[in-house]
């Protein structure tokens, strides 16, 4: 397959470099070692320390790194990672800021926020290529389309998980009674919002769980209403990236080829998840975690968003038997507009970074 590296540099903020600096500074870039030979195992070399935050504690939502570690990837390609447990008292944005970590997985929302308002994070690779947050209500509740939602009780996260709804009650001239939601959906559940903010992997198989039938419900897939937020990604600061590019590079890869090897193996890939969920005492189960890394595959391999909310629907879905994209990984730049321009629009940012400092992508596809 063809190997991607792309390095895009930046422009020089001291007005005394000479044209010389440009020239040498091109020239660097032109000897950038290949992904493929990057791709190399790494022998008689000391191995590069680095640490990854994932943004949440142990699940499936991270398998592709633990599947990675476990089988040795990120070593293969000299690198001895920590993976540091993340959550609400960890987010990794702020542990990249203090340099308590060299990557750090992020919504695309969250990593645009913080750039703009002057954190130097670049995205190296996107993993989440369509949303997966989404709306649910009860259809007793007599809500059936958007227009329904009007005068309703909604239950809304933090500000990160409020741009797409609001962006959507926008767009549908919408005004609804906004209610605090916690990490559960106990409180939809008990009839005291009638809809209930919800990701597609996780939330929306609790209620399922609960003894809901689909049938039952109201699903708002923001991709429908042309709001489609791609999601996680992998980020580390621009410093880190400029001072060591191929250990940037080689994390992406060896992180990617996890993934991959997680989608071929997924029994043995939620066999390493458990393993690092009933270490931190999570309070989950096996069912539940293979429903998290089925959609998170789904979201991740395909860029047909509307094929993957199409399966959602269904609640019996199993893994989309698609290959995963050629290009898994990258940022699509019109994905990047979206999301920032619904951002300027929220007023969550004064402006909008430019793509092309912001995404910095360091992609190898591998081998099937």
């Amino acid at each position: 397959m063809v190997h991607l590296w792309q390095l895009r540099a930046h422009r020089p903020r001291h007005a005394g470099l000479r044209t010389t600096s440009w020239i040498l500074l091109w020239a660097v870039a032109c000897f950038i070692p290949s992904p493929t030979a990057a791709a190399e195992p790494v022998e008689d070399t000391p191995l590069k320390k680095a640490v990854l935050i994932p943004q949440w504690q142990p699940q499936a939502q991270f398998a592709g790194f633990y599947v990675a570690y476990q089988k040795g990837f990120y070593r293969d390609l000299g690198i001895d990672l920590q993976i540091r447990r993340g959550g609400p008292e960890s987010p990794s944005s702020h542990l990249l800021a203090e340099g308590e970590a060299d990557f750090g997985t992020m919504f695309l929302s969250t990593a645009i926020e913080k750039r703009a308002q002057g954190l130097q994070l670049v995205n190296i690779g996107q993993l989440v290529q369509c949303s997966s947050l989404m709306l649910i209500a009860k259809r007793s509740s007599g809500v059936f389309t958007p227009p329904d939602i009007d005068g309703k009780h909604v239950g809304l996260w933090g500000a990160e998980f409020q741009i797409q709804p609001l962006a959507f009650f926008r767009k549908h001239h919408l005004k609804i009674t906004p209610i605090p939601q916690a990490a559960t959906v106990n409180l939809f559940l008990r009839g005291g919002t009638d809809v209930t903010s919800a990701m597609w992997y996780n939330e929306y198989h609790m209620i399922l769980n609960a003894g809901i039938n689909p049938e039952e419900l109201t699903t708002f897939f923001f991709f429908d209403y042309d709001m489609n937020f791609p999601e996680d990604g992998i980020y580390c600061l621009e410093s880190t990236l400029r001072r060591d590019p191929d250990l940037c590079c080689r994390f992406v890869q060896a992180s990617l080829q996890g993934w991959r090897y997680a989608f071929q193996h997924p029994e043995e890939a939620l066999d390493i998840v458990m393993s690092h969920v009933d270490e931190a005492n999570i309070a989950t189960d096996r069912v539940h975690q293979r429903w998290m890394f089925n959609r998170m595959r789904d979201l991740m391999v395909s860029r047909d968003c509307g094929a993957v909310v199409g399966a959602g629907r269904n609640a019996a879905a199993t893994m989309i038997p698609t290959p995963v994209d050629s290009e898994f990984g990258n940022l699509d730049p019109t994905d990047y507009q979206r999301v920032a321009q619904e951002l300027q629009a929220a007023g969550v940012i004064d402006w909008i970074p430019d793509y092309g400092h912001f995404y910095q992508g360091c992609v190898a596809a591998h081998e099937n």
